[in-house]
C-alpha cells in the first residue's frame, strides 16, 4: 500500500505534461545529448543532490576563510574584538530582562524607577545596554560580509567569463532553440550547481549567523531561491536560468563591500560603494531584467517553444520577482535622496547593535552617511537587499 501510493505520488509530482513542452518525455531527455561517445547529457534531477555535500564543503571554507583570512584582515585594520558596553550588574533588572521582558513599557519603567530610586532613562539606558550585550562584536559581522564580499565577487567574475562565450549571453533566442533537447556542458553545470550549493549554505550558516529581526524572512527566502534555481534545472531551463543568476550576483558584492567599509569606519567610501550599489542595482533590475530577461522568458520562449505549465510558473515566479525589484528600488531610491539632501539616514531597525545611550542616538542621526549604524546581513533574494533595510521605516 504505502509502495503504491508513493509511486502515485511519484507519477503526480513527475507529470511529463506539467514539466515539459507537448510530445516531449523524460526518456527522451534520458540518453546522450551528443553524438555516441561524447559524455554529454542532459539536466537530471539528480543532480541536484551533489549540491548537498558540495554545501557543506562551502560552509567548511567559509569557517577557515573567517578565522584564518578575514579576521586577520579586519585587525590589520583597526576592528577589535570587542562587544558593546556591558551593562551594571543588577539582580533585579537582570530578573525583569531574562523572565519578563527585554524591553519594558512606560509603566514598567516607572515601577522599577521607583524601586530602584534610579531615574527612567538610567534605566532605559541598562535595558540598551543588556541586550547589546548578546550582539555581535564588529569583528565578527566584518568577517561575515568579507566571506560573501569574496564568495559574490568570485561567482560573478565566474559567470561573466563563462557567459562571455556563450552563444546565449549575445542572442537570447538561443536559450529556446531546440529546447528541451540542449546539452549540459560541464562549466554551466558547475556554475550552476555552484550557485545552488551556496545558497544551501546559507541555508545551514542562518542558523549560526548573526541573528536578525528578517530570520524568517530570510528562511522564506533562501528557501524560494533554491526551489527556483533546482525548478530551472530539472527542467532544463539552465541557458536562461545563467543570465538570472549573473544579472542578479552584479550588485551583491558591491553591498557587501559598502557594509566593509563601515565596519571599518571608512564612512566616505562606504557611502560611495552604497550609492554605486544603488546606481548597478536599479539598471539591472529595472533596465536589463525586464527588457532582457523578461522580453526573452516571455516572448521570445512563446514565439520559438509555446507555453506549457511549467513555462506559467516559471514566468510567474520571474514575474513577481520584478514586481519585487521596483519595489526594492524605491527603498533605495529613498534612501540615497534622504542621504544626499540631508546627509543622514535614520537608524536602521534591524541593527544588530542599538544606540548606548540617548546621545548616541542623537549622534548617529545627525553625522553619519548612508549607513548611520551597523550595517546589517544579506537580506537577498537571489542576492539583493531587502525592503526597507536602510530605510528608516521598516
Amino acid at each position: 500500500m504505502a509502495a503504491a501510493a508513493a509511486a502515485a505520488l511519484r507519477a503526480w509530482f513527475w507529470n511529463e505534461r506539467f514539466w515539459l513542452p507537448h510530445n516531449v518525455t523524460w526518456a527522451d531527455l534520458a540518453g546522450e545529448a551528443g553524438p555516441p561517445g561524447s559524455g554529454l547529457q542532459y539536466p537530471r534531477a539528480g543532480h541536484v543532490l551533489s549540491a548537498f555535500p558540495l554545501a557543506l564543503g562551502i560552509f567548511a571554507v567559509r569557517l577557515l576563510f573567517e578565522r584564518f583570512i578575514a579576521k586577520p584582515c579586519a585587525i590589520n585594520l583597526g576592528i577589535q574584538d570587542s562587544g558593546p558596553h556591558r551593562a551594571q550588574p543588577n539582580a533585579i533588572l537582570e530578573k525583569v530582562f531574562t523572565s519578563i521582558t527585554k524591553s519594558p513599557d512606560g509603566k514598567r519603567l516607572e515601577g522599577l524607577s521607583k524601586q530602584l530610586d534610579w531615574d527612567v532613562r538610567k534605566i532605559q539606558r541598562w535595558f540598551r545596554h543588556r541586550r547589546n550585550q548578546d550582539k555581535p562584536t564588529t569583528l565578527t559581522k566584518f568577517c561575515e560580509s568579507m566571506w560573501r564580499f569574496t564568495f559574490y565577487l568570485s561567482i560573478f567574475f565566474y559567470g561573466v567569463r563563462f557567459l562571455w562565450t556563450a552563444p546565449w549571453f549575445w542572442d537570447t533566442r538561443q536559450c529556446w532553440y531546440n529546447y528541451p533537447f540542449q546539452p549540459l556542458t560541464s562549466r554551466l553545470y558547475y556554475y550552476y550547481i555552484l550557485e545552488l550549493a551556496f545558497y544551501w549554505s546559507l541555508m545551514f550558516s542562518q542558523f549560526t549567523d548573526i541573528k536578525r529581526k528578517d530570520f524568517l524572512i530570510m528562511f522564506v527566502h533562501h528557501l524560494a531561491t533554491i526551489g527556483l534555481i533546482t525548478f530551472s534545472y530539472m527542467n532544463n531551463m539552465v541557458r536562461v536560468g545563467t543570465l538570472v543568476l549573473c544579472l542578479h550576483d552584479a550588485s551583491d558584492f558591491l553591498l557587501e563591500a559598502a557594509k566593509l567599509a563601515n565596519y571599518a569606519k571608512y564612512q566616505r567610501l562606504c557611502d560611495a560603494f552604497f550609492m554605486l550599489f544603488g546606481v548597478v542595482f536599479i539598471v539591472t533590475r529595472l533596465g536589463i531584467y525586464p527588457f532582457w530577461i523578461l522580453n526573452t522568458t516571455l516572448f521570445e520562449s512563446w514565439e520559438l517553444i509555446g507555453p506549457y505549465p511549467s513555462w506559467w510558473l516559471f514566468n510567474g515566479l520571474l514575474v513577481t520577482l520584478q514586481v519585487l525589484h521596483i519595489i526594492w528600488s524605491y527603498l533605495i531610491i529613498r534612501t540615497a535622496y534622504k542621504a544626499l539632501m540631508r546627509g543622514k539616514v535614520s537608524k536602521d531597525d534591524r541593527s544588530d547593535v542599538e544606540s548606548s545611550s540617548e546621545e548616541e542616538d542623537v549622534t548617529s542621526n545627525s553625522t553619519k552617511g548612508v549607513f548611520s549604524t551597523s550595517s546589517n546581513g544579506s537580506n537577498r533574494v537571489n542576492g539583493h537587499v531587502a525592503s526597507g533595510q536602510w530605510t528608516e521605516e521598516e
